[in-house]
């Protein structure tokens, strides 16, 4: 059983908020312009989180009913009309169905958040897992979105502060072996996190202690967040200290879903 879900539902209002604040005043040419997300517009992030808004409310559904989540069947549809859209109509519907998807997530009560259970990708997941999963695609999105505002915009820290704990996962999704046997340590700040790096023919990312007889990597928590999505390119990095630690090379082993 993963903690409570409160503070993922809270850094979720806080993202969807930040990214309501930031699209609400772009006009049609705005929104039609680059995102940091490769070959997407501002508007087709904001198609993705709108679509995915509404799968994210049938697994919600599916998970407090007790039934299986809903399969690619029922996705194709749902891309499609998002896709059909025109860009003014993306930006307002996915903040409106992302305003619905996290209301409901505050409504819920402590009978249904006991009682949550989903099969998702193999994944068991209880209601911290579900709302985990969509703060980690909508923290990262909307930075793709403010960044391309701002360059020097950063995920937010309250994500940030829950996301870091989560990177090992991921780390071993998305990590591309490059077939370098590497293994150094990493160190984050705000928040102070420690953890050894892995790599050959597969990428393991653990939690560890501070060890002087690896390579070492130091970097602020929200870059090292963006570094195992694949968002960390040298235009958007900012000082880091290394000691044996090349970090084009993690660069090209973490290079995003």
């Amino acid at each position: 059983m993963e903690t409570a879900p409160a503070p993922w539902i809270g850094a979720l209002r806080h993202s969807h908020d930040t990214l309501q604040a930031l699209v609400e005043p772009l006009d049609v040419e705005r929104l039609q312009e680059p995102s940091y997300a490769s070959d997407w517009s501002i508007a087709q992030v904001l198609s993705h989180l709108g679509s995915q808004s509404e799968m994210f409310g049938l697994f919600l559904e599916a998970g407090l009913s007790g039934q299986d989540p809903p399969g690619r069947e029922a996705f194709v549809p749902l891309w499609e009309a998002w896709n059909a859209r025109d860009p003014q109509s993306q930006a307002a519907d996915a903040l409106q169905g992302d305003e619905a998807l996290v209301t409901r997530f505050e409504s819920l009560n402590p009978e249904e958040i006991d009682r949550f259970h989903l099969n998702l990708f193999g994944m068991e997941l209880d209601a911290t897992g579900l709302v985990r999963m969509r703060l980690s695609e909508h923290a990262l999105h909307t930075w793709d979105v403010a960044v391309a505002l701002d360059p020097a915009a950063k995920v937010a820290p309250d994500a940030v502060s829950l996301l870091v704990d989560t990177l090992g996962q991921l780390a071993a999704r998305s990590g591309k072996p490059d077939g370098t046997k590497r293994r150094l340590h990493l160190l984050t700040t705000e928040p102070e996190r420690h953890f050894t790096l892995e790599t050959g023919e597969t990428v393991l990312l653990t939690d560890s202690k501070p060890d002087e007889s690896l390579p070492e990597l130091s970097l602020p928590a929200e870059a090292f967040v963006r570094l195992v999505y694949g968002r960390l390119d040298p235009l958007h990095t900012p000082p880091v200290e290394s000691r044996g630690a090349d970090l084009n090379e993690l660069r090209r082993v973490f290079q995003g879903l």
